[in-house]
């Protein structure tokens, strides 16, 4: 079952719509930070998917724009063989569809920190947590795992 407190006002639940779009930037950033950490940050491809999200957040983009961005990063991960470019490309996929579904945020920044090395992990993990804004910050700090 979803956490509620991740759906937005307008469908009657909690999550206001800045909070909807602090998440984006959040997992957004995080995403862009294990991409360089693993040499993708220049694929225009997936930073190009990664813009829809951002230009959803501005308004610029539509919430379809927005899926089907995360579907075209889902279709890359697929044709990929190496794990961390796979996981990756999935945290791009789920950073982007958290204009659809705010939760996707959570498994943008889960994705995120599997594309990185075991013992790079922890301290991304943190490194994460520290970059919540106030608005989410008990939000996302009591909804991960």
């Amino acid at each position: 079952m979803r956490d509620r407190r991740f759906v937005a006002a307008h469908r009657g639940d909690p999550l206001q719509m800045q909070e909807h779009r602090d998440l984006m930037e959040w997992a957004s950033n995080c995403v862009k930070h294990a991409l360089v950490h693993i040499g993708e940050h220049s694929n225009t491809s997936l930073t190009k998917i990664l813009d829809v999200g951002q230009a959803w957040k501005h308004g610029k983009a539509s919430v379809g724009d927005a899926r089907s961005a995360a579907f075209a990063a889902i279709a890359i991960a697929n044709e990929l063989k190496d794990p961390a470019k796979i996981s990756a490309a999935r945290a791009i996929g789920h950073a982007v569809a958290t204009a659809h579904m705010a939760d996707h945020a959570l498994r943008a920044v889960d994705y995120a920190l599997k594309a990185l090395n075991k013992e790079d992990r922890l301290s991304e993990k943190q490194w994460q947590n520290q970059q919540l804004p106030e608005s989410i910050r008990t939000l996302v700090l009591t909804a991960r795992k």
